[in-house]
């Protein structure tokens, strides 16, 4: 088995060391050949800094530094395009989700699915950023179903191929796991420990995770143009309505109603 793992990064200088040690540590004992690449998404930190000292330190190390932030998913399609081998994972960088435990991932995508997720025993953010996350997952039930989307992770696992069924896209506001629904259905998840954040604050705050969940209502989903329509649709024949019982009221009483002079 062989892997490329990609991981996007932001204001991460801190956690990138222990990160590239612990899969080190571990990555010998899952894959044959192996890679990590890091996505600098714009951090305002010396993050490609220490990319570049790690490519140096591990030569199966790569490093892509984008010219702005461009957001999670963004960078994660990038590094994903760029995967070398024929299983991805993609997992966050501030320690959170334990190198240790990707084997589970591993394991489970062996049985014949072709995308794992690693869902949280017991996710560790605050009120507002797990709120936030319920919203997420919400708008991912309209195009994935409920079943997958009450499942999905920054962790995942997947066969590289799928990335053939979105080869062609190029819209602004990119969701991975939706993207992944074009090419299988095949879905599974296993529960992963979440560990305590180590360094630094979570990036995603509540309003960048509930203005992510809208770009993928308005842009995977057609539920939002099936309603505009039906309030349309519905004010039509409202208009209907009242255009009739005017013109009959004139044609029968004579005269004009109130607020409809002739």
């Amino acid at each position: 088995m062989d892997i490329s793992i990609v991981v996007p990064v932001y204001n991460s200088e801190k956690s990138l060391p222990d990160l590239a040690r612990r899969l080190a540590a571990v990555l010998p004992g899952l894959a044959q050949q192996y890679e990590l690449i890091l996505v600098n998404d714009g951090s305002p930190d010396r993050s490609w800094e220490t990319i570049c000292a790690l490519s140096q330190q591990y030569p199966w190390i790569y490093g892509i530094d984008l010219m702005r932030n461009y957001g999670q998913h963004n960078a994660l399609l990038c590094g994903v395009r760029q995967a070398r081998y024929a299983i991805t994972l993609t997992m966050d960088d501030d320690l959170q989700h334990p190198p240790e435990e990707l084997h589970v991932l591993l394991e489970k995508l062996a049985e014949g699915y072709d995308v794992v997720y690693g869902k949280p025993l017991r996710e560790k953010h605050n009120l507002w950023r797990d709120l936030a996350s319920q919203i997420t997952k919400l708008a991912l039930q309209s195009t994935m179903g409920a079943d997958t989307a009450r499942n999905v992770s920054a962790l995942r696992v997947f066969r590289t191929h799928l990335r053939e069924s979105f080869a062609q896209y190029q819209g602004p506001f990119p969701s991975i796991d939706v993207l992944l629904t074009w090419g299988t259905s095949r879905f599974s998840a296993v529960s992963v420990p979440h560990e305590q954040r180590r360094y630094g604050v979570s990036n995603y705050t509540f309003g960048k995770l509930v203005r992510h969940a809208m770009n993928m209502m308005t842009g995977f989903s057609t539920l939002p143009l099936q309603f505009a329509s039906m309030i349309g649709f519905v004010f039509t024949l409202f208009g209907l309505a009242v255009l009739v019982y005017v013109i009959g009221r004139f044609l029968i009483q004579g005269g004009s109603v109130p607020g409809f002079p002739f």
